[in-house]
């Protein structure tokens, strides 16, 4: 009788686990570059070519946005992806003594 106690509990604790360990997507966070009178175009572009390995062209599209509008989105990726590309850029920024801010937000 304990044996077939032992299985019913072991069920229900798989049932339990199972429902526990659902998978959702990750949420998502869009990395944005905001606008300053002093970094350079020429750095953005150059920014979302090689940190975001956007083409040429639509990196020179979003450079224009971002000039126009004040920012402009660089792309959308997980939590740890988005909050490394903004070090990385911010990083590169500091280093080429720029004041462009980067920053995430949940998309």
């Amino acid at each position: 009788m304990a044996h077939d106690d032992e299985f019913i509990l072991g069920s229900d604790s798989e049932q339990q686990l199972q429902e526990r360990t659902e998978l959702r997507p990750p949420r998502m966070y869009r990395v944005i570059l905001h606008n300053d009178h002093y970094t350079t175009m020429e750095f953005v572009v150059d920014i979302l070519v090689k940190v975001f390995h956007k083409p040429a062209p639509e990196a020179r599209r979003i450079m224009l946005d971002i000039h126009r509008r004040g920012s402009g989105s660089c792309g959308v990726y997980s939590y740890d992806i988005a909050r490394t590309k903004v070090s990385r850029v911010l990083a590169l920024a500091r280093k080429h003594e720029f004041p462009l801010r980067c920053t995430y937000e949940e998309a």
